[in-house]
């Protein structure tokens, strides 16, 4: 009887306990297990536990039975959770439209939405999103292939904030659309348009010096295009593996003009020549990692401007480059004091004289035959609170 008594009295103090007294005690909890074992405890603790949620988060599993589960209970989580911070759909490739209102009633307090490979969503549920969540300084649209120009003028118009866009795959998308982005917001630093084969470069007319970090594999830019990409002249890192030539000539010194440059990728860019290469190492002498694997274009005076000017870089990539020599290599080993990492492999014209010689001359540099696909800080970085 008195065990019984001692628990009602808990009961009743615990019933007396207000929402803001019982989030205070929830805020205090560090691990998951502890805040879901809260939720459980009762229906007024669960819905404490919802309030209190700031991010959702569905990883990639690829079971179609659990995607379909995702779908189904997404709306019922979604309603019950008012102040969602963070929302990422990772792998619901189903997902519809319809699923973004609850999305989009999440109004100010959300700030980062992941729609990735939710190839189902079209630009009127981005809509949705874009009008109902102004405060969103973080969108990744990665293999949205139904996303148009039109939702990216939604988007634009709806979320001035926006700092960080991954379009990557969008394959739908043009310059109108990316141009609108550069015109709405103004704070955009971090944009990904890798093998958006419609966008040519010249959307990015009048882009802020804000944008820092710009990823376009695989891309067709044209030589106007390219003018227009490095005008904001606030790029730090730069990705153009496997740049694709409307024109079929090189236009890459243009990336001179980026003097605040530190990571540059142009990996397989076949077109690139020697004067791009003079012209880029002369110039931005703040390089601080440079890919020109399977770059056949770059011979002697390439790889001598790069020894001669490039005194910050540490890691250099040359894999594969069919034009680097005993006499290239020669010119690294006599400049690039920096240099702290070389993958090179697969370099026909290198001998094993020549690479003994480097060596010798530079045992601290680490020799890496791995190739490396990209490079820089990690890109999870630019899309985290």
């Amino acid at each position: 009887m008195e065990v019984e008594a001692m628990d009602n009295s808990i009961e009743s103090y615990i019933s007396c306990l207000s929402d803001d007294c019982l989030l205070s005690i929830f805020n205090k909890l560090e691990s998951e297990l502890d805040r879901n074992a809260f939720g459980l405890t009762c229906k007024s603790w669960f819905k404490v536990r919802n309030v209190a949620r700031k991010s959702l988060v569905f990883h990639f599993s690829y079971n179609p039975k659990v995607y379909k589960e995702h779908a189904q209970c997404l709306p019922k989580i979604l309603a019950r959770s008012p102040y969602l911070k963070v929302i990422s759909l990772a792998g619901l490739t189903e997902l519809p439209d319809s699923a973004l209102h609850e999305v989009g009633a999440s109004g100010t307090s959300l700030m980062s939405l992941s729609l990735y490979c939710c190839s189902g969503i079209t630009d009127d549920g981005l809509t949705q999103v874009s009008f109902g969540c102004p405060n969103l300084v973080i969108v990744e649209l990665y293999r949205c292939i139904n996303i148009t120009d039109l939702g990216l003028e939604s988007l634009s118009q709806g979320c001035h904030a926006l700092k960080s866009l991954n379009l990557g795959y969008c394959a739908a998308i043009s310059d109108r659309g990316i141009g609108s982005i550069f015109r709405n917001c103004r704070n955009i630093s971090a944009l990904i348009i890798s093998y958006c084969r419609g966008v040519s470069g010249v959307g990015f007319t009048g882009c802020p010096s804000t944008l820092s970090y710009l990823e376009a594999e695989s891309c067709m830019i044209s030589p106007e295009g390219m003018l227009d990409i490095v005008s904001g002249g606030g790029l730090e890192y730069l990705n153009f593996y496997n740049l694709r030539s409307s024109a079929g000539l090189d236009g890459l010194g243009r990336v001179s003009s980026l003097t605040k440059l530190r990571f540059l990728n142009l990996r397989m860019c076949r077109y690139l020549t020697d004067d791009s290469v003079v012209a880029i190492a002369s110039a931005c002498p703040l390089i601080e990692e440079w890919s020109l694997a399977v770059c056949h274009g770059v011979r002697l005076p390439g790889w001598t401007a790069i020894g001669l000017y490039s005194n910050k870089l540490r890691i250099l990539h040359v894999n594969r480059c069919r034009n680097i020599c005993d006499q290239g290599l020669q010119a690294l080993k006599d400049g690039c004091m920096c240099l702290e990492v070389l993958h090179i492999h697969g370099c026909g014209k290198i001998t094993n004289n020549g690479l003994a010689l480097f060596s010798i001359a530079r045992p601290s540099v680490k020799q890496m035959v791995d190739e490396a696909m990209s490079i820089g800080p990690p890109i999870e970085d630019l899309f985290r609170l």
